[in-house]
């Protein structure tokens, strides 16, 4: 068996990490969005590099992944009551992370750094690694102008209709070395883009400067897996996202914003009619159970995934022969 290189943002990329974790171990990297990152009273919060801290160490919350299990928020109420800011939510728990990674950002620590760390003392042996160290943020295009996903999230509750999307600062951001040594690796066996909303959470690390050259030239199958299924996004605002660009909601939709990129695309068995559809695309396509609701889910996922890129790796070497 070989290393696997995994892209992931928002709580369904870290479940399926977590499967991967669950088989690979220390064999793992995870690649993960920061261009949701955002600062409050002073603090950086890295709201995906932390839901998949969390999920990897076995303490995330069950019905809210970005926080670790027990949360509290006596923090945020006094906050409120000496008239700061009622949004974001701010658990107890979570400020940690946060209070770290500013201290070590102010110690000019490198985020992949202050990020190795909190695996290690979480006792993760999967590599948890930032897109980049360097400032990427997504913008949302709306009717009154662009602004932050943090904004349109936790401010305006997603509810201004969408127009496009801006990655700033992601074509000078810089590709760390941790990110290359994990796609250089000589025993890379599969890629796999973990089902997030493509908008926010996976098109920023793709759009970074030579990012998808990177992943093609791996030499790994790169497949990815559906955040759609049955024509609806489980959670999050993926589907509403999709509607007000003039995207069909469905998996095919998503298999089209990958194309050129990746080998293969894994459809939910509620959508096994759209397979062959998929594969007119170019890419090689099936459809397997992808709801994620127990850990022993997660895992059957993660082996159906690793075995689709298996069988791809090896329809490559046969016809090479």
């Amino acid at each position: 068996m070989g290393c696997v290189v995994a892209l992931a943002g928002q709580v369904g990329g870290a479940k399926l990490a977590d499967g991967l974790y669950r088989l690979r171990r220390e064999a793992l990297s995870v690649i993960v969005n920061t261009a949701d990152d955002y600062e409050h009273l002073g603090l950086a919060f890295s709201p995906d590099i932390d839901t998949m801290l969390y999920t990897l160490a076995g303490i995330a919350a069950a019905g809210a992944g970005w926080e670790p299990e027990g949360e509290s928020h006596a923090v945020h109420a006094m906050v409120r009551r000496l008239g700061g800011p009622d949004r974001p939510v701010l658990g107890d728990r979570s400020l940690a992370a946060a209070l770290l990674r500013s201290d070590g950002l102010a110690d000019d620590r490198r985020l992949t750094e202050i990020t190795l760390a909190f695996c290690r003392h979480l006792g993760i042996a999967a590599r948890v690694l930032p897109m980049s160290d360097d400032r990427v943020r997504t913008h949302v295009l709306t009717d009154e102008g662009a602004v932050t996903f943090h904004d349109y999230f936790a401010h305006l509750g997603c509810e201004p209709p969408v127009r496009g999307f801006q990655y700033a600062g992601a074509s000078a951001a810089r590709i760390s070395d941790e990110v290359m040594d994990a796609l250089h690796a000589r025993d890379l066996e599969a890629v796999v883009i973990c089902p997030a909303n493509p908008y926010h959470a996976i098109a920023p690390m793709l759009e970074i400067e030579g990012m998808r050259t990177l992943l093609r030239r791996s030499g790994a199958p790169v497949i990815a897996v559906t955040p759609i299924i049955g024509g609806r996004a489980l959670r999050g605002s993926a589907g509403k996202m999709m509607r007000e660009l003039g995207r069909e909601l469905s998996a095919r939709s998503i298999a089209g914003e990958y194309r050129r990129l990746i080998d293969g695309f894994v459809l939910d068995s509620d959508d096994a009619l759209l397979v062959e559809s998929v594969r007119s695309l170019g890419m090689e396509a099936i459809a397997v159970p992808t709801v994620m609701r127990s850990v022993d889910d997660r895992v059957v996922l993660a082996q159906e995934v690793l075995d689709f890129a298996a069988s791809i790796r090896l329809r490559r070497e046969a016809e090479v022969q």
